[in-house]
């Protein structure tokens, strides 16, 4: 029979509201009028711009898809439960399927609330020690470690643009692409200060020490983004050698590129690439992303410790998630209150439900504002 406090009825004929929900008619039209613009002679003439298109209508086909798929489960659990009859076998079949229903439809909300205007870009990821010496060093290690970790199981990939190792161990700082549909919209959640907790293996007297790193990330934005103007008068160019492994050519060449936007005092660095040219295009990349998230967070001056690039401390108090290892293991997010105790599988990837929680609730402030007629978006 099924469990005290389970109501499969109940669960089972909620399915009606989701339509207006996930506003899947709204979707269907969008997949509708995307079709018909594919369709169009000279579609394929801009292949990049074509590209894009593809990737939103297949984004759209995908969710309503799953929502089709999750609409016919729930019609067939219902169905079968009308014929259970009382059998106490049956009821606790379907009930014991309610979970994953609803698993499948907190995935689906997950996605609805990437809807913002650049979620579906991918991310440039910059990490960068703070207090804590060679400890937040090699604590910055790990947060890559642990990124890439994350990338590998949503089928992301990484491009590596800029790693400094550090002299002991870690390193010192480290920027890397990750492509992927939605890969900004995810990774915003881990915009901040990270704090760790542990006995340090460069502690002799094995203290336990506090390290921290910073999280940045930002879209990697087309030219084609109106918000964003960039004078070249406002640049400042320099190039310089690149460091660490690279052959003959990256230590004999100036192939690196540092670009500082005069006005705002940002600076970006690229010497990923052999080509100057090429490493001159991702930094440039990597500067309008993060020209975007400033001119966002003057925007929502309000609503940046949630949402934007907190320019704080990479210290104490500062930190929007803490990684306890010891004297007892928890990783707490400051932000969302998500706790969970398998510190290991969080530092390996498993980063999922706290991304979640994130989303949940900046979806919910989102709404919030839009509610009172505040704009929160760029």
């Amino acid at each position: 029979m099924a469990k005290p406090g389970t109501d499969c009825p109940s669960s089972l004929s909620a399915s009606r509201r989701w339509g207006g929900l996930f506003d899947v008619e709204g979707l269907r039209f969008q997949i509708d009028r995307l079709t018909d613009h594919s369709s169009q002679p000279g579609f394929w003439d801009d292949p990049d711009a074509a590209q894009k298109l593809v990737q939103e209508k297949a984004g759209l086909e995908n969710l309503v898809g799953r929502y089709d798929k999750y609409v016919r489960e729930t019609g067939d659990l219902g169905d079968l439960l009308d014929m259970a009859d009382g059998d106490e076998a049956i009821v606790d079949e379907v009930c014991a399927q309610i979970p994953l229903l609803e698993q499948g439809l907190r995935q689906m909300e997950v996605s609805r609330m990437l809807a913002g205007k650049v979620d579906r870009s991918d991310a440039l990821v910059s990490i960068h020690p703070g207090t804590g010496g060679v400890d937040a060093q090699d604590w910055a290690e790990m947060l890559f470690r642990m990124y890439l970790r994350w990338c590998e199981k949503k089928g992301f990939k990484v491009e590596i643009v800029d790693q400094q190792p550090g002299e002991q161990a870690g390193i010192k700082d480290a920027t890397f692409l990750v492509r992927g549909l939605y890969a900004y919209g995810y990774l915003r959640a881990e915009n901040g200060v990270h704090r760790l907790i542990r006995i340090s293996p460069f502690d002799a007297n094995a203290r336990r020490q506090t390290a921290f790193a910073s999280v940045e990330v930002v879209p990697d934005l087309d030219d084609d983004v109106g918000e964003i103007e960039i004078k070249p008068e406002d640049l400042q160019v320099d190039t310089f050698r690149a460091g660490g492994k690279g052959g003959q050519h990256v230590n004999k060449t100036e192939s690196a590129i540092r670009i500082t936007h005069v006005p705002t005092g940002t600076i970006v660095a690229c010497q990923a690439e052999r080509s100057q040219h090429k490493n001159r295009a991702t930094a440039m990349k990597m500067l309008r992303g993060k020209l975007y998230e400033l001119e966002r967070q003057r925007r929502e001056s309000e609503f940046q410790s949630d949402y934007g690039v907190d320019k704080m401390e990479i210290g104490f108090g500062s930190q929007v998630r803490s990684y306890t290892m010891q004297p007892y293991q928890l990783v707490k997010d400051e932000r969302t209150e998500t706790k969970i105790t398998n510190v290991q599988s969080v530092l390996d990837g498993d980063i999922d439900e706290l991304i979640e929680a994130f989303l949940l609730k900046t979806a919910d402030q989102r709404r919030k504002k839009d509610e009172a007629g505040v704009s929160v978006t760029l």
